[in-house]
């Protein structure tokens, strides 16, 4: 136990002396929220590393293979990266160029203040608290198998890790540990994967073990299967605030689609990672093990402290930079869609900056909450995912490419699609789950806007086409942050 305690207290000494040292320089909300739009190539390329890398990699995709095989991958984590790669190619270069804070900004600005309200109450509350809970719950595993503390000690533990540093630091330090812990993230899990070959035998071994279906991308699902999950998570990744928030603080348009690129192509290398480690576990771990305990099980009951001790680090910094940054996503949504457009448009720095970390402590507490109840993190997890691609997606999409669409079209098919989501395990409908609430978003827009005519407060304009017309002469530097306009 000396080596999980001592590596956990250098890393922990260690981040946050980097969020005191932040502390210290972070003087606006500006950089507190959004990191003065300022970071680099490698600082956001580390970020989406480690972001992307949290509970659901470390804890639901070894999980997750153990369960269904290599055929989690596909299901899940290729089309996720897949979107995300789609997000970056083609919508970093319009979204950087507003230099907004959140995507509800971009709701509010195209179609009102009002129109902003359903995307941050999804993303404050429906993500990122359920979200920062699985992190939480991630750092409880870890510190109940190896240091033996109880769940609600481990619990309250992770909250105090987590809230401190994030209320300190802001989204800069995060962004830099982030890039640091994404080295110790990879170290970590490469580790585990060539420890577990160990353990199963060797690769001929596992294969030759191992059900067919636990080793072919379709699973004992079908391409039918495969393809329905994929479509059931992978929209979320178009409007996933944390990818949105990482292109908001790269210092320009071609630092955010470089490293947007660069990032997403090495999680997709790293991400066959745990499932294949679920899948080897199975030569090794009793088949009764609940499948979220099977990095922890692995790591401390098999690995040398030495090594094992390495890999709960790494775990550690996947889980704390998942937490900081779904928390600093909340504390953004409630400080500037909730709080400053909505109640003190003219609010000085001083109270946005006590605004942004009261905040972050109201969606700690929140996530903390939820944790002490939560059971299933991959079910959870997809609920919170389903709900958010079926409800924006789609409006989304119609505010960048399509004029027509109208202030009461975008609302209705947000109300719609999400009691549709909602409600659909209840209706016995033989559509699947997000197919569903897409094709009523869709629907539902369409036919609103057709009816209805723009409203006084909407900027009737194809967004994508159009920011990109307005900047292509080098008026970028010229706009205006959000937080400046009325």
């Amino acid at each position: 136990m000396s080596w999980y305690i001592t590596y956990t207290i250098i890393y922990f000494l260690i981040m946050f002396a980097f969020g005191f040292y932040y502390y210290t320089k972070v003087k606006t909300s500006d950089n507190y929220l959004i990191a003065n739009w300022s970071m680099g190539f490698w600082s956001i390329t580390g970020t989406m590393i480690s972001t992307a890398c949290g509970a659901a990699v470390f804890i639901g995709w070894v999980g997750m293979g153990f369960n269904v095989g290599i055929a989690g991958y596909f299901q899940f984590a290729f089309p996720a990266m897949i979107i995300t790669l789609l997000l970056f190619y083609f919508f970093a270069s319009p979204l950087r160029r507003q230099k907004l804070y959140t995507i509800a900004d971009l709701f509010s600005e195209r179609f009102g203040k009002q129109a902003g309200i359903i995307p941050s109450v999804l993303s404050a509350i429906i993500y990122s608290v359920p979200t920062l809970a699985l992190q939480i719950v991630g750092m409880t595993t870890v510190f109940t198998i190896a240091f033996g503390l109880n769940d609600s000690t481990g619990m309250l533990l992770g909250f105090a890790m987590v809230l401190g540093f994030t209320i300190l630091g802001g989204l800069p330090a995060t962004i830099i540990t982030d890039a640091l812990q994404s080295i110790i993230l990879v170290v970590g899990i490469t580790t585990l994967f060539v420890s577990s070959i160990f353990y199963g035998g060797g690769i001929g071994n596992v294969l030759s073990e191992t059900p067919a279906e636990y080793l072919t991308p379709l699973g004992n699902v079908g391409l039918s299967g495969v393809l329905l999950f994929a479509l059931s998570v992978g929209p979320f990744y178009l409007v996933w605030q944390s990818t949105w928030q990482r292109i908001f603080a790269s210092k320009d348009e071609k630092v955010a689609k470089k490293a947007g690129v660069t990032s997403v192509l090495i999680i997709l290398l790293i991400s066959i990672l745990p499932y294949s480690i679920g899948v080897m576990a199975r030569q090794y771990v009793p088949n009764d093990l609940n499948p979220d305990l099977i990095f922890s099980y692995v790591t401390v009951e098999l690995l040398h402290p030495a090594i094992g001790g390495i890999i709960l680090v790494g775990l550690l910094a996947a889980l704390m930079t998942g937490a900081t940054s779904f928390i600093l996503q909340g504390s953004s949504n409630l400080t500037r869609d909730m709080y400053q457009r909505l109640f003190d448009p003219n609010a000085s720095e001083k109270r946005l900056m006590t605004a942004s970390r009261l905040s972050v402590v109201i969606i700690s507490i929140l996530g903390l909450i939820v944790a002490f109840n939560m059971s299933d993190i991959i079910t959870t997890y997809e609920w919170a995912l389903r709900i958010i691609g079926a409800t924006l997606v789609i409006p989304f999409l119609a505010a960048m490419f399509w004029r027509g669409v109208t202030k009461k079209g975008v609302l209705a098919s947000m109300v719609a699609a999400m009691i549709g989501t909602i409600l659909h395990p209840f209706l016995n409908i033989p559509i699947e789950h997000t197919i569903f609430g897409l094709g009523l978003s869709l629907i539902t827009l369409v036919v609103i806007s057709l009816l209805s005519e723009h409203s006084d407060e909407e900027q009737v304009k194809a967004l994508y086409w159009e920011v990109l017309q307005s900047n292509s002469r080098g008026e970028e530097e010229k706009n205006e942050p959000i937080s400046k306009v009325k």
